[in-house]
């Protein structure tokens, strides 16, 4: 009997869950905001309880303490002693990580320096793995990357059509994103089904602020819409997705707000995306709200998600050959049934039929009707289970 923890650490925030394991029973749960940005924020959900304090949390050190600390206040924990394993989310794994790993210096290190792929992650989730280590030092400590589940994209996928010395000097290519989220939902559609993962043709959408499809052909990813970087593929909460390249140069000529490529990366990154277009609403309870109120730009923002998705999921039906089902995950895939509605009308021709009965607020499953020849199901996505999975595995492979 051990309990494990799930740490998901941004730049600013720090999301965890506590483990029973391996029973994979939820413990707690919580959430740490505005870390290092006055007034934080640390919130713990445990049983039928929730507690609140806002405090002052100038960095990840402070964080962990204040989690841990927390714990045993709450009676969640009596020892510190009882937490066996931790393990971290990391979004950039680049080529040195083709599965989740064990921590040590040199591993912390090849994190801070894949932070040039993911400045908006990497750094924070260092500092939590340091954090832990100062505190815990003797428990099994494990990073899970985003990226390792895409290491299985043949080379004409991720391989981009430039010259090729800036893969082998610069390692730039597509290494994809969420793929924790991706497949955790597989495993799960191939039970929903009740077939074996190894015979299933799937589309994945990790459908939340950030946005991702992957082709998944027989358990393995083939292709995903998140590239070099998350900023690519389909049009996002705050981020464009996919735009032409020559566009960053004319505007830096342009715009004098817009001082180098750097600018506009950031821009892309956090002003645009559904935000951009619809004027600020980067949540699509906002845009159906903006769209019900006839607002043009909310109307034209949900216009443009819609294409996009429908265009990246069309495109792995090629890839693919054809699909078995699709599966929507995180936070708009999961709830937005008219996003999802409006999507598969679009993409009809391949078979799929929605069922107006089922593709409602709060359903979980199969939402097609009896004759769709695809499969279109909704599946709430578990990436702090699938981290604690991978920490119990390494942990018995010491």
């Amino acid at each position: 009997m051990s309990k494990t923890i799930a740490i998901n650490a941004g730049s600013s925030s720090l999301k965890w869950q506590l483990y029973q394991m391996p029973e994979e029973g939820v413990l707690a749960k919580g959430l740490i905001e505005r870390i290092g940005l006055g007034d934080s924020i640390s919130t713990v959900k445990f049983g039928k309880e929730e507690d609140q304090q806002i405090l002052d949390i100038p960095d990840h050190v402070v964080a962990v303490k204040i989690l841990l600390e927390d714990l045993l206040k709450h009676g969640i924990i009596s020892d510190f002693a009882e937490i066996t394993g931790v393990g971290h989310r990391v979004v950039a794994g680049g080529e040195y990580f083709k599965e989740s790993a064990l921590v040590d210096e040199k591993v912390i290190e090849q994190v801070e320096e894949l932070s040039l792929l993911a400045p908006l992650h990497n750094p924070g989730a260092a500092a939590g793995i340091r954090a832990f280590r100062d505190i815990l030092p003797d428990i099994t400590s494990v990073v899970v990357f985003d990226t390792s589940f895409h290491t299985t994209l043949p080379k004409y996928a991720y391989m981009y059509p430039i010259p090729q010395k800036y893969y082998t000097e610069n390692k730039v290519r597509k290494y994809g994103a969420h793929g924790t989220s991706h497949k955790y939902v597989a495993q799960e559609a191939a039970k929903m089904l009740g077939r074996p993962l190894e015979e299933l043709k799937l589309i994945t959408a990790h459908i939340g602020n950030g946005v991702s499809i992957t082709a998944n052909y027989h358990g393995e990813s083939v292709d995903t819409s998140m590239g070099f970087t998350p900023l690519a593929g389909p049009m996002m909460g705050t981020r464009s997705g996919d735009i032409d390249p020559a566009i960053i140069p004319y505007l830096i000529a342009q715009d004098p707000e817009l001082k180098d490529a750097a600018d506009v990366v950031n821009m892309l990154n956090k002003k645009s995306g559904l935000a951009g277009v619809s004027g600020g609403f980067s949540d699509m309870r906002d845009i159906e709200a903006g769209i019900q109120a006839k607002n043009p730009d909310a109307m034209l923002a949900y216009n443009i998600f819609i294409d996009r998705i429908k265009k990246f999921i069309g495109q792995y039906f090629a890839v693919l050959n054809g699909a078995d089902a699709i599966v929507f995950t995180a936070g708009m895939g999961e709830n937005a049934y008219l996003m999802r509605q409006d999507v598969i009308a679009g993409l009809s021709w391949f078979g799929m039929e929605i069922d107006p009965e089922k593709n409602v607020f709060g359903y979980r499953g199969d939402i097609t009707t009896p004759e769709s020849k695809v499969k279109v199901l909704v599946i709430s996505t578990d990436e702090e289970l699938m981290i604690a999975r991978d920490v119990e595995k390494l942990k018995n492979s010491k």
